[in-house]
């Protein structure tokens, strides 16, 4: 579920509070979906890198990136076969800058194999018109923001070798979904990971909870809560057994890609936030097999509004919270509320790597109709089509939906 949007989404700064400070270091944070420019050039002289006469310093500064947002794309050219630094354009890659390199000299993919394939992956070339339709134009942009989404994680996981550690909190109280919703925390990558998992009303000797905890490859605590129990409190209940430096709630419906914490986890650490959770984008309209996209919250912002499935904070940050109320529904809404009143800091990462299923109202906590889904959609698809950062395969049975290729974004 997602929680009730708020009233603005401002980047407050030291600036603004009377403070001086220092040019921050470049991150995502301002990424625009949508480009209203052509590209850039990215070139390296004897004096250092700079994009299109624009000097840049080994260190690239917020200002530098932001110039640089309203870019379809920046093309590398690089210095024939002479080695040159990559400090500026992984500094680049790691504000999520979309950087592509017709072709690379020998030097760089010896220096940085990843960085070399993840620049000719992407052809960013900017389109000839601006009079496409506009559904072709958001899955270019689309496109654009999945390669953006990997430069970022290339460059973060070169400089943070350690796995930081996480609690996976879930309720649950309809055991036909745990073997899909396990199946899927087993497979994240780039975390370690711990699950509590509630159940809610459902008994733990159920056949179809023994089949989904049986074999699971990670620690693994199982809470048994009375039907007549707060979901909020099943929730809380699950929280206050984590062991690891963060808590994640998990929603047991919806989808995940693989890197779904690593990017939270990432986000965490480059936006300095208490609370991170990402945009609520896809969703899958499961009575209708339709896939919808909304782009009206973008991700890389100061925001309340994020989607609750995706909530991840400190361990000792909930608990400072005073974790979820014992509420029957909007405990993700509340929880955020008084976080933000408490001063803390609430920032929405991109969506690309969860999809949220919305079945029948009486499935869920929320109560918006399938129709208010279509009417606020940027795109409708049928089929179930999730972002390719979800790494769903084709002709294969994803958490109850069928993937085929033709279905993919």
């Amino acid at each position: 579920m997602s929680t009730s949007p708020e009233a603005s989404e401002s980047v407050p700064t030291q600036e603004e509070a009377g403070e001086p400070s220092p040019p921050r270091r470049a991150s995502p944070l301002g990424y625009k979906r949508t480009p209203t420019e052509g590209e850039a050039v990215l070139r390296a002289s004897a004096q250092g890198w700079s994009v299109d006469d624009r000097p840049l310093g080994a260190t690239v500064t917020e200002a530098q990136a932001d110039e640089l947002r309203p870019l379809h794309a920046v093309r590398v050219e690089w210095p024939g076969d002479a080695r040159a630094p990559l400090d500026a354009v992984l500094g680049l890659a790691a504000a999520g800058v979309p950087l592509y390199a017709p072709r690379v000299p020998a030097w760089v993919p010896e220096a940085d194999p990843g960085l070399a394939a993840l620049l000719m992956a992407w052809d960013g070339t900017p389109p000839e018109t601006s009079e496409r339709p506009a559904d072709v134009r958001s899955v270019a942009d689309l496109r654009r923001e999945e390669h953006s989404v990997r430069l970022r994680r290339h460059v973060h996981r070169a400089v943070n070798a350690a796995d930081p550690t996480v609690t996976v909190i879930m309720s649950s109280m309809r055991p036909r979904l745990l073997k899909g919703a396990l199946d899927q925390i087993a497979r994240q990558r780039h975390a370690r990971v711990e699950v509590v998992l509630g159940l809610h009303g459902v008994p733990e000797s159920h056949p179809e909870v023994r089949r989904a905890v049986e074999g699971f490859p990670l620690p693994l605590t199982v809470l048994a809560a009375e039907a007549s129990t707060p979901f909020g409190e099943v929730l809380h209940q699950a929280a206050s057994r984590a062991s690891g430096e963060h808590v994640a709630k998990w929603d047991d419906d919806d989808w995940y890609g693989p890197e779904h914490l690593a990017d939270l986890l990432m986000a965490k650490e480059y936006s300095g936030a208490d609370v991170v959770g990402a945009a609520p984008e896809f969703f899958y309209l499961e009575p209708l097999r339709a896939t919808v996209r909304r782009t009206d919250y973008a991700g890389e912002r100061w925001s309340d509004y994020i989607a609750g499935g995706t909530i991840l904070l400190g361990r000792d940050a909930y608990r400072e919270s005073g974790g979820f109320a014992s509420l029957t529904s909007g405990v993700d809404a509340d929880l955020l509320k008084r976080i933000d009143a408490a001063g803390g800091r609430i920032y929405r990462t991109h969506g690309l790597g969860y999809m949220l299923r919305r079945s029948l109202a009486g499935d869920h906590t929320w109560r918006l109709p399938l129709a208010h889904f279509l009417r606020v959609a940027t795109n409708q698809w049928r089929g179930f089509r999730p972002s390719l950062i979800m790494e769903a395969g084709p002709d294969t049975t994803y958490q109850g939906a069928v993937v085929s290729e033709a279905s993919r974004t």
